[in-house]
């Protein structure tokens, strides 16, 4: 077990490319931290990255136009923002524990379903930044149901100890986003 990629701000993708060693991928995230840029905004920011050597973006959806229901504006976002990153990877982050404390799971299952309308490659939980929290047991699970094996289901947002790792990718996480990874690997022995 090991690390897949490191995440790094879009204007430090030209810095980190040519330093990355090989099987380390480059993400980079577009909209972040609170999703409420303007959707051209994202897609641009996205390309961006991805031109200059991001092979993943996460982008952050609007939480806002989730929490009122207009799950179209979330669906349109994720997909002007995947038709600027053909052949990347776009990790779509629901801030799922926003969804979950101010709606509901079915909210939560929606946004899944209106990222994979959109062609995500991933659902991931959280920013790490929102006040709701980041990661949590019943959210992967609501998540990874709703999804099956047709999109990975990024747990992201909170984990700090291997039980916390354990514990979500039991729930249905296919990977796993830390901060404080060494301590998480260290603990796994």
């Amino acid at each position: 077990m090991g690390v897949y990629a490191v995440c790094v701000s879009p204007s430090m993708i030209d810095i980190a490319a040519p330093r990355c060693p090989a099987g380390l991928h480059l993400a980079a995230v577009a909209g972040f931290p609170s999703g409420k840029h303007v959707s051209e905004v994202k897609a641009r920011e996205a390309g961006l990255a991805v031109a200059a050597g991001a092979a993943e973006i996460d982008m952050v959806i609007d939480v806002g136009a989730a929490l009122a229901g207009d799950i179209s504006a979330v669906r349109d976002d994720i997909a002007l923002v995947r038709k600027a990153i053909p052949g990347a990877v776009l990790k779509v982050i629901v801030e799922s524990a926003a969804l979950m404390s101010l709606a509901d799971a079915d909210t939560l299952a929606a946004v899944c379903r209106a990222a994979e309308d959109a062609g995500a490659d991933f659902v991931k939980t959280s920013t790490g930044f929102h006040p709701a929290g980041g990661a949590s047991v019943p959210a992967v699970g609501v998540m990874a149901a709703t999804v099956g094996d047709r999109l990975g289901v990024k747990a992201s947002g909170g984990i700090r100890t291997a039980a916390d790792a354990v514990a979500l990718l039991d729930a249905g996480a296919t990977r796993l986003g830390l901060s404080g990874t060494r301590a998480v690997l260290d603990g796994l022995d």
